[in-house]
């Protein structure tokens, strides 16, 4: 698929949003950022997702993680239905930015297009894409889903809590990893690395091929 992918740096837009004009690259400097896209304001789905968004920021601001969403119609629009997402989600305001592009122009640029739905007028309209990027400015996950389906926020926070502890630790997670479980320690560390790289200690699992590759520790 063209467009932006995992390890490229997001371009350095200005856009309009729901806060005034942002620079992409200002707002990822030195901090993790979700970028996510919606189909088109007022819509069912949609309305259900930037609610979720709003109810777990305290969980992403916790983790020092900025949030940014993106949806094709105007900031006019974004504020009406903005009132509706809230009396959705009661006791959750949406005070994360909202970038207006009804010239369907951002979409393009950051990989943000369902391939198949288009408007009412024939237009390409955005898939529900969410791109994690780091302090870098780099894209270090993407998730894209059909327009039919609607994200599921632990899974967006569960990843985002690996991609961090991996920026910190040689370690990768392993399938249905959660917070508090063990994770797995990168095969470039040799056992000598890992014994000072993770001093309470890591254990070697015992596999059929007697290769000692999977080692886990907690961090």
């Amino acid at each position: 698929m063209p467009g932006l992918t995992i390890g490229d740096t997001v371009p350095n837009l200005e856009v309009e949003t729901t806060q005034g004009k942002i620079k992409l690259h200002d707002f990822f400097e030195n901090s993790w950022s979700i970028l996510f896209s919606h189909p088109g304001d007022f819509t069912p789905v949609c309305t259900t997702e930037l609610g979720m968004m709003a109810a777990y920021e305290s969980d992403f601001a916790s983790r020092g993680v900025k949030l940014l969403g993106l949806s094709c119609d105007d900031v006019k629009s974004h504020n009406e239905w903005v009132k509706d997402i809230e009396a959705y989600t009661p006791g959750c305001k949406v005070k994360y930015p909202i970038i207006s592009d009804p010239n369907r122009e951002i979409i393009e640029q950051l990989n943000m297009v369902d391939p198949d739905e288009k408007d009412s007028s024939g237009n390409p309209v955005p898939s529900r894409a969410l791109h994690i990027v780091g302090p870098d400015k780099k894209i270090k996950l993407s998730f894209l889903y059909p327009a039919s389906t609607g994200r599921n926020m632990d899974e967006v926070l569960r990843a985002l809590q690996s991609l961090q502890k991996a920026s910190m630790f040689k370690i990768a997670t392993p399938a249905n990893w959660k917070q508090g479980d063990p994770v797995v320690i990168s095969p470039s560390v040799t056992d000598e690395q890992a014994k000072e790289m993770f001093p309470a200690g890591y254990q070697t699992v015992d596999l059929p091929s007697k290769k000692k590759y999977l080692r886990l520790t907690n961090v």
